[in-house]
């Protein structure tokens, strides 16, 4: 049987991945959060490897607070950088596959056509400079590794859906930024792209979202349409929602890789949405 090893276990993409598993007998799953191991400690990190002998490691871990990032600059270099190092360098002493989760905000933003996996980088805020140096040291020490960006990740836990219904409750009307593009996808998606890779030896970088794109603004449209509420949308800048760190305009990712090496495809966000707010009732 082989191991597991996932890292930020209670997150989103963590429990999507438990959901993906939970009932294969080929895979025993290592869950990990902060409590259990600091992927940002070397000594802890080589010590939980070399005690478990993972076959796979996933990084779900990161710090995700995009704002947050900018104030806490050492926290985020230590967690979206110096967390991949150590769990690659761990890998690769075992001789693990691992899996590290990268995001859209490693490009500038200012794009016009979906972002492929060899167009250049070039991140405006610590967040994704902070995930950008994290792919860099895994590409430097590991050396059996998928790294995966994603984008506008929802699934078990906080997110923008659960957040959109939430407020719909006291408000009928909505304000939402509707000039940042990029294409919703759900973590249950993911996790079964990630499912896909493990058994192989496609190594590399690929986009991992699902298909299409739309506005913060249309996403929570659709959203109240598959809810059947009336909530009204009104679209604004992101200028006028004034959050602290920069996001990018145009963040959509093309599956570029996925679709030159696999036949592994991603739903329409449409669909992922549907079947994810089905989930929710049930």
């Amino acid at each position: 049987m082989k191991k597991i090893m996932i890292t930020g276990c209670n997150g989103q993409l963590g429990r999507a991945i438990n959901e993906i598993y939970k009932d294969d007998i080929h895979f025993s799953l290592l869950n990990t959060d902060i409590e259990q191991l600091d992927i940002t400690k070397i000594d802890d990190v080589m010590a939980y490897v070399r005690s478990e002998k993972p076959d796979v490691i996933v990084n779900c871990a990161a710090h995700t607070g995009v704002d947050a990032c900018e104030t806490e600059e050492d926290k985020a270099y230590k967690i979206n950088a110096i967390g991949p190092r150590n769990l690659s360098i761990g890998a690769t002493e075992i001789g693990a596959k691992i899996i590290q989760v990268s995001t859209d905000y490693v490009f500038e933003g200012k794009g016009k056509r979906p972002y492929i996996e060899f167009d250049k980088t070039g991140p405006k805020g610590m967040y994704g400079i902070t995930k950008l140096e994290g792919e860099n040291f895994v590409k430097e020490f590991a050396s059996k590794y998928f790294i995966i960006r994603t984008a506008w990740l929802y699934g078990d836990g906080k997110n923008f859906v659960k957040t959109m219904l939430r407020l719909s409750e006291s408000n009928e009307k909505l304000r939402v930024v509707g000039d940042q593009i990029g294409s919703p996808t759900s973590a249950s998606q993911l996790a079964k792209a990630i499912a896909y890779l493990i058994p192989t030896e496609n190594y590399g970088l690929f986009h991992g979202t699902c298909e299409g794109y739309c506005s913060w603004a249309d996403f929570a449209k659709e959203v109240f349409r598959l809810k059947g509420k009336n909530t009204e949308v009104e679209p604004i800048t992101t200028e006028q929602f004034g959050a602290p760190a920069p996001r990018p305009l145009y963040s959509v990712l093309e599956n570029y890789m996925f679709k030159l090496t696999t036949d592994f495809s991603f739903d329409p966000w449409q669909d992922a949405l549907a079947q994810y707010m089905r989930t929710m009732e049930e």
